[in-house]
């Protein structure tokens, strides 16, 4: 069993994150690339740990009424235990409390276990982006959560 704790991203994550970019991802963030992030004010990271050893993270970005997924990942050995799902929540939990109308984000259309998570959290398909993904290229689903309306 995990202890799981989110926390923001911090200088001292950038090496694991950016690690796990590299196991994750085909075409991964660098150091340099996430560590922009932390001067961003649009942007939001967080990290899930397990103790003291980073095991996932996530990263958005709210401009205006919007939030964007730019990235999550999670080591394999840690997947299907939730890590995946409490790091979503706080990117939901961050857009609304911004106040955003909507939370989106980009899937390759063949990571189903990435597509039942978001559906099990409210998103639906919104769209397709043909050939968005490379190595392999592969279509991309957009899925959106929107938010209720706000007087």
């Amino acid at each position: 069993m995990i202890n799981l704790t989110i926390a923001r991203m911090e200088r001292e994550h950038l090496e694991d994150v950016a690690e796990l970019e590299r196991i994750c991802f085909s075409t991964p963030w660098t150091y340099e690339n996430l560590s922009d992030e932390l001067d961003n004010d649009t942007a939001y990271f967080f990290v899930a740990l397990d103790d003291d050893k980073l095991v996932g993270y996530i990263g958005v970005s709210v401009i205006s009424d919007s939030c964007f997924v730019n990235n999550i990942a999670v080591y394999p050995e840690y997947r299907r235990q939730g890590v995946g799902k409490a790091l979503m929540k706080i990117a939901i939990l961050t857009a609304d409390a911004m106040g955003t109308g909507f939370i989106s984000l980009e899937v390759r259309e063949s990571n189903y276990a990435a597509i039942s998570l978001y559906r099990s959290l409210g998103f639906e398909e919104m769209g397709l982006r043909k050939d968005f993904y490379r190595l392999p290229k592969e279509h991309a689903l957009i899925m959106t959560k929107n938010f209720p309306k706000r007087d």
